[in-house]
C-alpha cells in the first residue's frame, strides 16, 4: 500500500518525486523513483512512489522492474499473488511480495504480442487473473506503452491529468498534481452541480476541472503520437452486474453467503504488521468482528481488535458496538469525540478527503485512534450497495424527484459530446436520476458503476486512512461474497419494513446477539456524531448563506443545502486557495474566513 506519481512527457525525475511527495502521508516507510528518457521520441517517463509497508516489509520496494524490461507502480495488495506464482513458476521472482504477481503476469499473457486496433483489450485477460484491490501504473519500453489499471470496484483510486503541453500526469490522489510545477486546481462546475444534486460525484469526475478518475475496473494504454501522450485504448475487464435470481433460500443458501464473507476476510488478514477492525456496532461492521476468530484461526493470524468513536457515552451506535464486542470476546478501543472536534480538525479533513464531505468527520477520528496500534483496518463499506442498506431505496420516485429538484436549480449543466464515454471524465448515459432509478437492479447497478459505492463511500476509506498512513480493507467487495450478494433476489434485499434480509439471514447463523442483526441501519455520520454534526450547521447557517451567493451557477443549490454550502466554502479555502503540495493551517473559522477569489 501506498501513493504512487508518474508522468509521461516533459518532466524530469524531480518532478515525478515532488509528485510523490505531496502524497507523503500515504507511505512514510520509503521511497522510490524511476525515470527513463523514451527511445525514439524527445520526451521522458518518470514514476515516483511513498511506500507504506504492509507485505515484505524489507523487500518489494518500488518501483519494481522486471526481467522483461517493464516497470511497475502499484497502489494496493494483490490477495491472490500465491497462487499466481504457483502457476508461473518460470517467472524469476525477485521478492516475497504480492506485487510482483503483475509483471509475472503481463510477461506471460501480453508482452510482445500483436497489439491490435485497441491496445488496452490485449491487457484484459491477465489482469482479470488479479484478485485484489489496486491503482497501478506499467511502462513497456518495447512498446513505449503505459498501462494505468483500477481494481473492479474501484477500492483503491488512480486519478490523471494532462498538462497544456500535453504532459500526462497521473497519481493516487489530486494532491499528486499539485506537487507539479505546472498544474493549476481549478473547480469543475459541471461536477460540482452534479455531485450537490445526488450527494457524490457521478463516473470518473472528480470536484477538479481535467482531473479524471480511470474508471473501476478499466484498463487504460497510453502511447505517443507524434511525441505527444495519446490514449490509445481503454477496455473494461470487469464491470458489477445486478442479476437478482427468482428465488433464494436461507436454510440453503445462507451459509454459502456468510462462507464467502469470511474468505474474504481471511483474504484480507494478509499483512506482515497489524490488523484491526472498524466497528460501528451496525450489522455490516458487526458481521466482519463476528467473523473474526475464525477467519484468523483460518488465515494463521492474531484475531484483530475493534475500534469505535462516537459523539458521547450514551451514544446509540457506541452501546452496539460495546455489546458486540464484549459478545465476542474482542479487544475493544473507545473514543470519544471532543466537542471541539469539527471546529479544530474540519479543515483538515476536507483537505484529506478532496471534496466537500462535513457530516461523516468520524472517519477522521477512527483512524487517528487506530494508527498508532494497526496499519491495516477492515471496514464494512459495500454492503449497503449489494444489499440495498439505505432507507431511499423504498421510495425511489421520491429520491429522484430531489435529484430533479436540486438540477433544476442550475441554469445548465454543460458536458461536451467529448467528455462522455469509456475512458472519458462522464459516462455516455444522461446525468438525469430517472434513467438510474428506474428500478431498485438499476438502482444498485447503478451505485456500483457510476455512483456512491467508489467514488463517495470507497473514496473516503481510502483517502482518510491512508492520510493516517493507514490502510483500508472492504472484505463485502471480496468477490467470493459480492459475486453471490448481486445475485440475490430484490425480495431478500429490501422491503417495506426491512432491509439486508439475506444478509441478517446469514448474520443468523453466527453467535452475533439478535439485537444486533435485526438492528435496524442508521446514517453513518449523524448516527456517530449527530450533536456535533447539528451544532456546528446551526451555528453557521446564517454564515452559509452569505458564502452561497459567492459561488455563481451553484449559488441556488448552496441556498437549499446549507451543509454543503459550509462543505464547498471549507473546499474553496482548502483547495482553490493556495497553490502547491502544502496543507492551509489553521482551525475552521481561521480558514473560512480567509478564501482566495472563486477561480473561473
Amino acid at each position: 500500500m501506498c501513493g504512487i506519481a508518474g508522468l509521461l512527457g516533459n518532466g524530469s525525475l524531480d518532478d515525478a518525486m515532488s509528485m510523490a511527495a505531496a502524497i507523503g502521508h500515504r507511505g512514510p516507510d520509503g521511497s522510490g523513483g524511476f525515470f527513463s528518457n523514451v527511445e525514439n521520441e524527445n520526451v521522458s517517463v518518470a514514476f515516483s512512489h511513498a511506500r507504506l509497508s504492509i507485505i515484505d516489509l524489507g523487500g518489494s520496494r518500488q518501483p519494481i522492474h522486471s526481467d522483461h524490461g517493464c516497470v511497475l507502480m502499484i497502489n494496493g495488495e494483490i490477495y491472490n499473488h500465491q497462487k499466481i506464482k504457483s502457476e508461473l513458476q518460470n517467472y524469476p521472482f525477485r521478492t516475497a511480495g504480492d506485487s510482483e504477481s503483475i509483471l509475472a503476469l503481463h510477461r506471460a499473457y501480453s508482452w510482445n504480442r500483436p497489439i491490435g486496433e485497441n491496445p488496452a483489450e490485449r491487457h484484459i485477460e491477465w489482469v482479470s487473473k488479479l484478485d485484489g484491490m489496486w491503482g497501478f501504473s506499467l511502462w513497456d519500453p518495447s512498446t513505449n506503452e503505459l498501462i494505468l489499471c483500477r481494481d473492479p470496484f474501484g477500492i483503491k483510486p488512480l486519478l490523471r491529468t494532462q498538462l497544456s503541453d500535453g504532459t500526462l500526469l497521473f497519481g493516487s490522489e489530486v494532491k499528486t498534481f499539485r506537487g507539479h510545477p505546472e498544474f493549476s486546481a481549478k473547480p469543475d462546475i459541471s461536477a460540482l452541480a452534479v455531485r450537490l444534486a445526488y450527494e457524490y460525484p457521478l463516473d470518473q469526475t472528480t470536484l477538479f476541472l481535467g482531473v479524471t478518475s480511470v474508471g473501476i475496473g478499466t484498463i487504460e494504454t497510453w502511447s505517443l503520437e507524434e511525441g505527444k501522450p495519446t490514449l490509445t485504448g481503454v477496455a473494461q475487464y470487469f464491470r458489477p452486474q445486478v442479476a437478482p435470481a427468482d428465488s433464494w433460500n436461507p436454510s440453503q443458501n445462507a451459509n454459502a453467503l456468510l462462507s464467502g464473507l469470511n474468505k474474504s476476510i481471511q483474504d484480507r488478514l494478509m499483512a506482515d504488521v497489524p490488523v484491526g477492525i472498524v466497528l460501528s456496532g451496525g450489522l455490516d461492521s458487526s458481521l466482519i468482528a463476528a467473523l473474526a476468530h475464525n477467519a484468523a484461526d483460518l488465515a494463521g493470524k492474531p484475531t484483530p481488535e475493534c475500534w469505535t468513536v462516537a459523539d458521547s457515552e450514551d451514544n446509540v451506535d457506541l452501546q452496539a458496538s460495546i455489546m458486540v464486542a464484549e459478545n465476542q470476546d474482542l479487544g475493544h478501543h473507545v473514543h470519544i469525540m471532543d466537542e471541539s472536534t469539527m471546529w479544530k480538525k474540519l479543515p483538515e479533513f476536507v483537505w484529506n478527503g478532496e471534496d466537500l464531505d462535513i457530516s461523516v468527520m468520524f472517519w477522521q477520528s477512527v483512524f487517528e485512534q487506530m494508527k498508532d496500534n494497526v496499519t491495516v483496518a477492515l471496514c464494512g463499506q459495500g454492503a449497503d450497495e449489494l444489499h440495498a442498506g439505505y432507507s431511499r431505496y423504498r421510495n425511489l420516485q421520491r429520491h429522484t424527484n430531489l435529484i430533479n429538484s436540486r438540477l433544476e436549480l442550475v441554469e445548465k449543466i454543460s458536458i461536451p459530446d467529448s467528455d462522455r464515454g469509456l475512458g472519458k471524465s462522464w459516462s455516455s448515459r444522461s446525468i438525469m436520476p430517472e434513467n438510474n432509478f428506474s428500478s431498485l437492479t438499476e438502482t444498485l447497478e447503478f451505485e456500483q458503476t457510476r455512483g456512491q459505492m467508489s467514488n463517495f463511500q470507497l473514496r473516503l476509506g481510502d483517502r482518510h486512512s491512508m492520510a493516517q498512513a493507514l490502510e483500508a480493507r472492504v472484505p463485502f467487495l471480496g468477490m467470493s461474497h459480492a459475486n453471490l450478494a448481486n445475485k440475490l433476489p430484490i425480495s431478500w434485499r429490501l422491503s417495506d419494513k426491512d432491509e439486508k434480509m439475506a444478509l441478517r439471514a446469514a448474520a443468523d447463523l453466527t453467535t452475533l446477539p439478535k439485537e444486533i442483526v435485526r438492528r435496524p441501519k442508521l446514517p453513518a455520520g449523524t448516527a456517530t456524531s449527530p450533536t456535533l454534526v447539528s451544532e456546528l450547521i446551526t451555528t453557521l447557517s446564517d454564515r452559509a448563506a452569505d458564502w452561497a451567493k459567492e459561488y455563481g451557477a451553484l449559488t441556488k443549490q448552496l441556498l437549499d443545502q446549507p451543509d454543503m454550502a459550509i462543505g464547498m466554502r471549507i473546499f474553496h479555502a482548502m483547495h482553490l486557495t493556495e497553490a502547491g503540495p502544502n496543507q492551509r493551517k489553521g482551525d475552521l473559522l481561521d480558514v473560512l474566513d480567509d478564501v482566495g477569489p472563486w477561480p473561473q
